[in-house]
């Protein structure tokens, strides 16, 4: 047996808080991870789920819906653990089995899939390279190894025998040049058998499925990057490009009524995203809904119907604009937001029936908290936080903010302002997000911040051009331009905070992680008057190192967009490199790698310490030799804030 079902005593009740936080420093406060994450409800109703931690590994509960009384809990033994899951019938879970790895703390997934009814009987290792059942013959009957990475693309919850699973074959790639060509798979949940359905014509595809389970359409990325879609006619693959709708990053989002019309995302001239109600036979299109400002930050599916009842977007503060209002989760959700005021609400799992849903509220302060609603007796009944060991009222408020760029551009942002002090002349710490390009920060519950915040330090968040979710130009504004145009508007951000009053212009320090950690230290060259200190957490430091070493560059696509998003000419990536620059810098320097980091190998740590020791300019560092790219680890986690906290105080004079 590949897994473990117990019935585990160190859970108690109904979601139970595990974590005494007295026990805790408060850069362990901050570091740990979710007390429960995955909160779903099984189709039929009577039983909930969730993923916990226990001994150091994920371990997947199973409770009685009506009685919250766990029934089993599911494991794996060794260094495996549960990764993600999904309910593919009334009483049967697949889940991803997982390993925790010596020589990385993020753990490491392979493709296998494994099943377990709710009880925790019947357990079958279902898709993956290490089956044991072995057969001759191309008509497969049992459930042979594959050498394949398996997703679960439609759980097919009302039909019992299957599920479909779209695979990526190790070492594929398309026509086209580009990785990840993917098959789908019809696999039967009791006994793994499969068979395959479709094949992607195109490489890092995202497929639709309609209510059958049939698979109609597939979107990817070709090795230019260019998006590309699909859709499904007599069993063959036909170019949407075919239907003349004159849209770009034309993209499926569900079907809209019958069978040939759909909702789709989609730009005109660069602009933002807009959701187009599109007919396949005609080619005719209806702009539904569009924001000025920014793009859809999320796609709201009946799970009934499986067509699209609400579009979320984040301009500032998240909103919903709705598609469809006579849509019962349409009325519903409106429902959730008066009932839970000050807090995004979003709709994780529901039943076939429409009668029970997990809800997810969170806020700015509020990590989540999962609430079960029901529809018949209308009510809401709360089920788990996330993290119950931190305190929202105790929490910093996250406020939207714009200001004008030197080149007149207008900008968007977050300032997180420490609860209870006067927002005047505060100690700050800019944080650029990582990325930089499909990337953006959002209003949200942000740990880190949170942290700094606690310890009465404001924290600036800028969005700065070159960030996802603005629109194509906006992106396209920062191509090539990470050494320039991007730290002048994270700069200018700065100097827009302090005229505002909020911070003291003699205690800035700047701290980001990947991208982030480049902006950090290019930004302290820049404005080397500016930032007291900073700290580059598993960043890149020297651009033409990334044509060379890193995963980025080992796919044409990657390759591809190496040369769009940083150009080729040697002394730019030369001058937007802080390895080449460190004469410029004046900041005091904290550096955290992880050993094992794949995205900014430790290459590239070492070419700035060269430039940094040639310079004589001092710096510190903490290296964690089993990490990758971003500390997995709680621990390790806690003890780069510990690091972090005491560099920023010392510099900062708090």
């Amino acid at each position: 047996m590949k897994y473990t079902a117990i019935i585990a005593s160190f859970l108690l009740a109904v979601f139970p808080s595990i974590l005494s936080a007295t026990s805790l420093s408060q850069a362990a406060l901050y570091s740990k991870g979710a007390e429960y994450s995955h909160v779903k409800i099984s189709p039929n109703g009577d039983f909930l789920s969730a993923l916990t931690t226990h001994d150091g590994k994920k371990t997947l509960i199973i409770l009685e819906t009506e009685t919250k009384k766990m029934i089993s809990a599911i494991n794996f033994p060794g260094n495996a653990e549960v990764g993600n899951y999904e309910w593919v019938n009334q009483d049967r879970i697949v889940l991803q089995k997982v390993y925790l790895k010596g020589w990385t703390d993020v753990p490491q997934y392979y493709g296998e899939l494994m099943a377990v009814n709710a009880d925790g009987s019947k357990g079958k290792y279902l898709f993956g390279y290490n089956s044991s059942e072995q057969q001759t013959g191309s008509n497969i009957k049992r459930n042979t190894s594959i050498r394949a990475t398996a997703y679960i693309l439609d759980p097919l919850p009302e039909n019992d025998k299957y599920m479909l699973v779209n695979a990526i074959p190790w070492g594929s790639v398309t026509s086209l040049g580009n990785d990840s060509l993917q098959h789908v798979y019809r696999v039967n949940v009791k006994t793994g058998v499969r068979r395959k359905v479709a094949t992607s014509p195109i490489g890092n595809p995202s497929f639709l499925t309609d209510n059958e389970g049939e698979v109609k359409f597939v979107s990817g990325v070709n090795k230019n990057n260019e998006l590309h879609t699909f859709y499904r006619q007599d069993g063959d693959w036909i170019n949407a490009n075919d239907l003349n709708v004159g849209l770009t990053d034309f993209h499926p989002i569900s079907f809209a009524g019958k069978a040939s019309t759909i909702y789709a995302a989609a730009r005109e001239n660069n602009q933002t995203v807009s959701i187009y109600k599109i007919d396949l036979v005609s080619g005719q299109k209806e702009k539904i809904i569009n924001d000025e400002n920014v793009d859809p930050s999320n796609f709201w599916i009946n799970k009934q119907s499986k067509q699209l009842y609400a579009v979320e977007y984040e301009d500032g503060y998240p909103t919903y604009a709705f598609v469809d209002q006579k849509d019962d989760h349409t009325k519903l959700l409106k429902q959730l937001i008066a009932s839970l005021p000050g807090h995004q609400v979003q709709i994780i799992s529901e039943t076939t029936d429409a009668k029970l849903f997990v809800i997810k509220a969170f806020n700015d302060k509020n990590p989540g908290d999962y609430y079960l609603f029901d529809t018949e007796k209308v009510t809401l009944d709360y089920l788990a936080s996330e993290k119950s060991w931190l305190d929202p009222d105790a929490m910093a408020e996250v406020k939207p903010i714009s200001f004008t760029s030197r080149d007149g551009k207008i900008i968007s942002g977050y300032l997180t302002l420490p609860e209870g002090k006067e927002a005047k002349n505060l100690p700050l710490i800019v944080n650029p997000h990582g990325g930089p390009h499909y990337v953006r920060d959002w209003w949200s519950f942000d740990p880190q911040s949170q942290l700094l915040a606690s310890q009465g330090m404001a924290v600036l968040q800028v969005n700065f051009r070159g960030s996802g979710g603005y629109g194509k130009q906006f992106q396209q504004d920062g191509y090539q331009k990470w050494g320039a145009d991007i730290q002048y508007d994270i700069i200018d951000g700065t100097k827009y905070v302090i005229d505002q009053g909020f911070v003291d212009k003699d205690r800035i320090c700047i701290v980001g992680a990947s991208f982030g950690d480049y902006s950090a230290l290019q930004s302290a060259i820049i404005e080397p008057e500016l930032f007291k200190c900073a700290i580059g957490f598993a960043g890149v430091y020297d651009l033409k190192m990334m044509f060379e070493e890193g995963d980025i560059q080992q796919t044409s696509s990657g390759n591809s967009y190496l040369k769009q998003v940083l150009g080729e000419n040697i002394q730019q990536l030369e001058n937007m490199s802080p390895a080449f620059n460190t004469d410029k810098l004046k900041a005091n320097i904290l550096l955290v790698h992880g050993g094992n980091d794949e995205r900014a190998p430790i290459e590239q740590l070492e070419s700035l310490e060269k430039g940094l020791n040639q310079n004589k300019h001092p710096y510190e560092k903490l290296i964690m030799d089993d990490e990758g790219h971003g500390f997995y680890n709680d621990d390790h986690r806690a003890k780069y804030y510990d690091k972090m906290l005491s560099f920023l105080k010392s510099n900062l004079k708090l």
